[in-house]
């Protein structure tokens, strides 16, 4: 991961605060596009193929049963990102 990138810290918070308030207007589309699009593309520039995989399948795999399904899962996503954001937070331990 690139870690210590001011460029990538601020790009997430960007997207962290568009899927939250996605997320409280319920706004499905915006959610699905940010979930796939810009979340899946800034975490192949961080490195973070673990979470660009999730982001992939939350929208390419079967569809989801209900908006609740949909929701809970995007939730997870956001949870996600929210501990990519405290590790980069977190200052690089010399080694």
């Amino acid at each position: 991961m690139v870690t210590g990138s001011s460029d990538l810290r601020l790009k997430l918070e960007d997207v962290l605060v568009d899927l939250l308030q996605a997320r409280r207007s319920g706004d499905l589309g915006r959610l699905a596009l940010l979930s796939y699009c810009e979340v899946r593309r800034w975490a192949r520039l961080a490195g973070e193929s673990d979470l660009a995989a999730h982001s992939s399948e939350l929208m390419t795999e079967q569809p989801h049963a209900t908006r609740g399904e949909f929701l809970r899962r995007v939730d997870c996503l956001i949870a996600e990102l929210e501990d990519v954001r405290e590790r980069l937070r977190q200052p690089a331990v010399a080694g």
